[in-house]
């Protein structure tokens, strides 16, 4: 939910515009008796952190690891062959033969072009599986935002997240709403924070083109030229 001042602003008046349009000439006369609205309440939240921190998330994020855990050991493998091949072609280049030598050259890129694949689909099909999750949580929480802003009387909520049009300048931690409505989340959803290790950490929030901290990337390159 990304909601900026100019946009509530233009909302409003589109509601101002709809309203005078099926108010009956007779009333527009008539003194206002409605008394002047009230200080607006104001909360910032980061929503993608709200969304990759609560449980349902992380549960998710954790089922994806088991998901593509496999596909890690295979580019793994892929980049210990790769290694192994090196190795041969180093050690016994002065003893192979021409014909065998060109043998182990074409395995070596062979394996090289594998794994390429094998990572670029893998990151892939990761990403998508992520943004996926991502956005299913996400509607959930914007969900959990409107309610929550409306039960404390909230006029505005702004995404103090936002890198690509950054709209708060300045919050007070006090304005900050994003642990208060991850909680509410958890609660609503009632589905417990997964087990992780000790030393595992929360998974970041996915950007718009994908998540590098949690792909399956390969940690071999090919070089120039395969």
């Amino acid at each position: 939910m990304k909601r900026t001042i100019v946009t509530v602003a233009a909302l409003a008046s589109c509601l101002a515009i709809n309203a005078a349009a099926q108010t009956p000439a007779a009333t527009e006369a008539a003194p206002a008796t409605t008394a002047p609205a009230g200080p607006a309440k104001i909360a910032v939240i980061v929503f993608q952190q709200a969304v990759a921190q609560t449980n349902d998330f992380q549960r998710r994020y954790a089922d994806l690891q088991k998901k593509y855990d496999p596909k890690r050991q295979q580019i793994q493998t892929l980049n210990t062959e790769i290694a192994s091949l090196q190795k041969e072609l180093q050690a016994q280049s002065a003893t192979l033969s021409d014909a065998q030598r060109a043998t182990k050259a074409k395995q070596l890129d062979d394996k090289q072009k594998e794994l390429k694949r094998t990572g670029e689909d893998a990151q892939g099909d990761f990403q998508q599986d992520m943004q996926q999750n991502f956005s299913a949580v996400a509607g959930k929480v914007s969900e959990t935002i409107d309610a929550y802003a409306k039960e404390h009387g909230y006029t505005l909520v702004l995404d103090g997240g936002n890198q690509q049009v950054p709209v708060v300048l300045y919050a007070n931690q006090s304005t900050d709403i994003t642990k208060a409505v991850i909680d509410a989340y958890n609660t609503k959803s009632g589905i417990p924070a997964p087990e992780r290790p000790a030393a595992a950490s929360a998974p970041s929030a996915p950007t718009p083109q994908g998540t590098p901290a949690a792909r399956p990337a390969t940690t071999h390159k090919a070089p120039a030229g395969h």
